[in-house]
């Protein structure tokens, strides 16, 4: 006699799919197991395919829906019950009823017009007591659990993500393309300069070398300088389809826009070094009257990483050999006098630093790395701040440390991990697909 029997129709869960409550039909005339699935796309490589599906798993509730993934391990003919032939794809997952958990095969199929999203045929029952003519002797869940969907954390599935990048050989590319990859995902190289779309007020959609994309669980936009205005828009056609861009196009544009992004740091009260702006070149002793006087950086708006000069005394104020060009919008930055501490530059991953380092040389000209470890306590705050600020998720933040507190003095959208990395030992580029994981969600509304 069996130690576990089940009726024809019973609750059961997915957990792996995170797919907390189904009514299942128990089916020993069927051989195969069928889940509800439609939007059906495979992805992944030969040697490790997956397939991504959405499901409605509430019948008459198609405002409720959940994206799955799984590896497929076949794909099989199999005949329907009204006898049509359909070529499925098998999956491996661990379903639980009751308190017995046990690995079946299941092929996905379209069931919306089936009275049950999930189907146990024979395969799936061999060792289990079947009663036929009793219903529900397991204990019953609730399709109430999809309430919580929204406080629990996301079940663990393989991503299909793009990175938007004109580097593919990059250190920060390969270094995120391999921990992704490490925690089962799948990631596809898009050149942003190849991408195009059609504006039009439904059904957004981005096409790459012919054809369209496919949805992707998120992109990770990695945008050149050069490349900053057609690649906004790039993930804000992406941001339209719905698609999770880990930097948003505004945070981007904010950031890369460098007299809005200190206009926008200074209305959130973000402690700065005092900076002038101006349009031309003559206007330069002004500039540096208004920063307190010499010493001072000066340099292009465009140009704030790195490079400018230094203006130690009024004479060399404005030399044409050595200024931005004429039509280059012009800043000008003072010298904190009594600071003798490196600059320092924190990785902010959400609302997290997850990696740190300093520069050797003070002010942030000609600046060396140090392996030096550092406390990033102090920082944390203001580092934060400025990337919620403007609207980044994740940004490296260069800052100088004062008598009056750590000042920022720029926040980059598209940081390199090389430096970061390997001065600070942290693996940042797993922090980060670590935090997609955590804000890739699966898509359904709640249950009322």
């Amino acid at each position: 006699m069996e130690d576990f029997v089940v009726g024809w129709e019973e609750w059961l869960a997915l957990p792996s799919l995170g797919l907390p409550a189904l009514k299942a039909k128990i089916d020993t005339g069927a051989k195969t197991s069928a889940l509800h699935a439609f939007s059906i796309q495979p992805f992944g490589s030969d040697a490790k395919p997956r397939v991504r599906f959405t499901i409605h798993p509430i019948p008459d509730r198609p405002d409720v829906e959940i994206i799955c993934s799984a590896r497929v391990i076949d794909r099989r003919e199999v005949t329907s019950s009204n006898g049509t032939n359909e070529l499925r794809y098998v999956i491996l997952v661990p379903v639980q009823m009751g308190d017995k958990t046990w690995n079946i095969e299941v092929t996905l199929t379209n069931r919306e017009n089936m009275a049950y999203r999930m189907l146990l045929g024979r395969r799936a029952m061999e060792g289990i007591g079947v009663r036929p003519g009793q219903s529900f002797l397991q204990p019953q869940l609730s399709y109430d659990l999809y309430n919580k969907l929204k406080r629990k954390p996301a079940a663990r599935r393989s991503f299909r993500l793009a990175i938007l990048t004109s580097a593919p050989d990059s250190y920060s590319t390969r270094r995120l393309v391999e921990a992704a990859e490490a925690r089962d995902h799948v990631v596809e190289l898009i050149d942003t300069r190849r991408c195009y779309f059609e504006i039009s007020s439904h059904s957004p959609q981005v096409y790459y070398q012919g054809a369209p994309l496919p949805f992707y669980d998120a992109v990770i936009p990695r945008i050149g300088a050069s490349l900053t205005v057609y690649g906004r828009a790039v993930v804000r056609q992406f941001q339209a389809m719905g698609t999770y861009c880990l930097n948003s196009a505004e945070g981007i544009g904010a950031a890369r826009d460098k007299l809005a992004e200190h206009q926008i740091l200074s209305r959130n009260r973000v402690a700065m070094p005092t900076t002038a702006y101006a349009n031309s070149p003559e206007d330069t002793d002004n500039m540096i009257k208004l920063v307190g006087g010499e010493p001072v950086t000066l340099k292009s708006v465009h140009g704030l990483q790195g490079g400018g000069m230094t203006i130690d005394e009024p004479a060399a104020a404005f030399n044409p050999d050595h200024a931005p060009a004429p039509e280059a919008n012009l800043v000008a930055r003072e010298i904190i006098r009594e600071n003798s501490s490196p600059d320092l530059r924190c990785l902010v991953v959400g609302r997290r630093i997850v990696g740190a380092m300093l520069f050797d040389e003070t002010p942030s000209v000609g600046r060396r790395k140090t392996k030096r470890k550092i406390t990033t306590t102090p920082e944390r705050q203001v580092a934060v701040k400025a990337v919620k600020a403007l609207g980044l998720t994740v940004a490296a933040v260069d800052m100088i440390r004062t008598a009056e507190g750590p000042k920022v003095l720029d926040v980059f959208c598209t940081p390199g991990l090389e430096k970061i990395e390997k001065s600070s030992g942290k693996n940042v580029a797993e922090k980060i697909i670590e935090h997609i994981e955590r804000n890739v969600r699966p898509l359904f509304k709640s249950v009322k």
